[in-house]
């Protein structure tokens, strides 16, 4: 009886191990957004969207605080970035986000009213 049970439970182990890694590792179907999409995101966040000359505009101008990240990954970051941008991957799941929260946070620092540019 204690054999059967012990090999029940392993096999359980075994079974959530394997369906775990899975999980972890399944691959993930990347949808694109609209602008649509963008726009109501943006309006529940509280947050404005610019386009590339309203960009520029800042860059040149370069407000005391601003801060401008590149969300790609580090190869692409170290391939060509804009100067002074800081890298900061951001992987298109809302796991991710939320595992990385903290980071988000200390790299954007106390100040709410900071310009900040996400790309």
């Amino acid at each position: 009886m204690g054999n059967r049970r012990t090999t029940i439970l392993a096999l359980l182990a075994v079974i959530l191990t394997l369906g775990a890694l899975w999980y972890v590792n399944r691959p993930v179907i990347l949808q694109e957004a609209t602008m649509a999409e963008v726009q109501a995101e943006a309006a529940r966040g509280g947050y404005r969207l610019i386009n590339t000359e309203e960009l520029a505009k800042v860059y040149r101008q370069a407000p005391a605080g601003f801060l401008l990240v590149d969300t790609r990954q580090d190869w692409e970051y170290r391939s060509g970035h804009i100067k002074d941008a800081v890298n900061f991957p951001m992987e298109p799941t809302g796991w991710s986000r939320w595992r990385s929260r903290d980071r988000i946070a200390a790299l954007l620092g106390p100040d709410r009213d900071r310009l900040v540019v996400f790309y």
